[in-house]
């Protein structure tokens, strides 16, 4: 005969208790979503962490359940895994969440003690919640109560903590044992956060501050934690879960680390271990050092560009088509980096005559490995500008040939002399070559001409040049 396995018929049973036996420790995986670093006190699906935690457990022997509460709201209720060493079988498992009954839901199947307002107490399992009654299967009469005015209300079980409750029933031997609890969790995220503090000395300087922005809206508190980083892009099958409120944190943060994260490989990514423990509180975003602040060399850069590296299905001679009309000359940073740089968001900022650090410019950055470039888009130049017209334009189809030729005027009223970057694509068909051009260029592609062209500071200075498309019968 095959046994039921019942929680709540098992929860007459001595439960077994637990308390935490070291600080948790936490895998964080980078998080890419902007709402989980966003003010809000609702737990979020976005995120992934790997939780371990260790407790110990006071077992009574034979057939029992265990309550462990206060697990995140987010966590993954189909790969919680608990070891509770060789002398214990788990026979069944079960993870309650919040709901629409609030924080109270997750601990159906616990047995409770409620203070009514009449004077009296009342003793049983709690059923469910409706609305603002609890369910209750009273331990005397055995008859199910609803109870809607109630002074207390007294966890037998567990700590009645909010969040997720995991409910075991377990066949184990009598004594206290270490019980290694692991379990993924949404709700938990990190992303680097760097400023890059442009100074004041000859050519292009900059200091790179680089932190870890680690959010926490799992819907749990996760106090003196060891924490692991991971940086990289792991694949994720799974859908996200329930959105249920949050309780509010009030932990203050006591510990904070000393030294930078310790970085090794995991596999395919990159991972930082956080020196000591660290407190995480409920619907917040902690920032911890994640290199020293360094000097860099950069390089500033004004470019503007126009078409982009497409060609059409055939020659495009339609006089009135390709002709462009200008645009915004962009200003960028570059630098090299010197450690490997995991994805985030770069804030650039100069020190003004006053004194004071300004914004220049933001970006999202990917994942940049040692040593290679870093390009951040600042925002459009207000000194600069660009306007462009068409020169010249002609067609001989006998000889299956185009010519056409533009000039650029590059305006610069501001105080300091500039060098533009001007990025041309020939894009009337892909077989061209340069007929001519007032100065050099600088890069020459199949689908790009790109010239350096020098801007006095309150000046002017123009760009001529003439392409030439040929091409065959065939591909009219």
């Amino acid at each position: 005969m095959h046994d039921r396995f019942s929680f709540a018929a098992l929860s007459l049973l001595v439960a077994g208790t637990c308390c935490a036996a070291e600080p948790p420790a936490l895998t964080i995986y980078r998080a890419d979503s902007d709402a989980l670093f966003e003010n809000g006190g609702s737990p979020i699906s976005e995120g992934y962490a790997i939780v371990h935690e260790q407790r110990s457990m006071k077992l009574a022997g034979g057939k029992q359940t265990l309550v462990l509460d206060g697990l995140p709201t987010t966590l993954d209720a189909e790969a919680v895994s608990i070891d509770l060493g060789a002398n214990s079988r788990i026979l069944a498992q079960r993870v309650l969440s919040t709901g629409d009954g609030g924080a109270l839901s997750a601990h159906r199947g616990e047995k409770i003690a409620i203070a009514l307002r009449s004077g009296s107490t009342l003793q049983g399992t709690l059923l469910d919640i409706d609305g603002g009654s609890l369910i209750v299967r009273d331990e005397a009469s055995a008859q199910t109560t609803y109870v809607r005015e109630y002074d207390t209300l007294r966890f037998a079980e567990g700590s009645g903590l909010p969040g997720s409750t995991l409910q075991l029933v377990v066949d184990a031997s009598a004594g206290t044992v270490p019980a290694v609890l692991t379990y993924p969790t949404s709700g938990l995220g990190w992303r680097a956060a760097y400023s890059a503090l442009l100074l004041g000395s000859e050519g292009c300087r900059m200091r790179l501050d680089a932190l870890a922005s680690i959010a926490n809206r799992s819907g749990r508190d996760f106090p003196a934690s060891k924490l692991k980083l991971v940086a990289g892009s792991p694949n994720f099958a799974r859908n996200g879960g329930p959105r249920p409120m949050a309780m509010k944190s009030t932990m203050v943060a006591r510990s904070a680390p000393e030294q930078m994260p310790e970085q090794s490989g995991l596999g395919d990514y990159r991972s930082y271990a956080i020196d000591g423990d660290l407190d995480l509180p409920d619907t917040s975003v902690t920032q911890v050092p994640l290199y020293a602040a360094r000097e860099l060399d950069c390089k500033r850069a004004w470019i503007v560009e126009n078409g982009g590296a497409w060609f059409p299905q055939k020659p495009m001679t339609t006089p009135d088509a390709m002709q462009g009309g200008g645009g915004p000359v962009v200003s960028e940073l570059s630098f090299a980096t010197t450690e490997n740089l995991p994805a985030g968001h770069l804030r650039v900022l100069m020190r003004d005559r006053d004194g004071r650090v300004e914004f220049l410019g933001e970006s999202n950055t990917g994942d940049v490995s040692k040593g290679r470039n870093v390009n951040i888009a600042l925002g459009n130049a207000f000194d600069l500008s660009e306007t462009r017209e068409r020169t010249a334009f002609s067609v001989d189809k006998t000889a299956h040939e185009m010519n056409e030729g533009f000039r650029i005027t590059l305006t610069n009223t501001g105080e300091t002399a500039r060098t533009i970057s001007v990025r041309e694509h020939p894009n009337r068909w892909r077989a061209w070559s340069l007929l001519s051009s007032s100065q050099k260029p600088s890069k020459q592609t199949p689908d790009l001409l790109e010239f350096e062209v020098a801007v006095p500071a309150g000046g002017k200075a123009t760009l001529d040049y003439v392409v030439r498309y040929h091409w065959l019968p065939t591909d009219e």
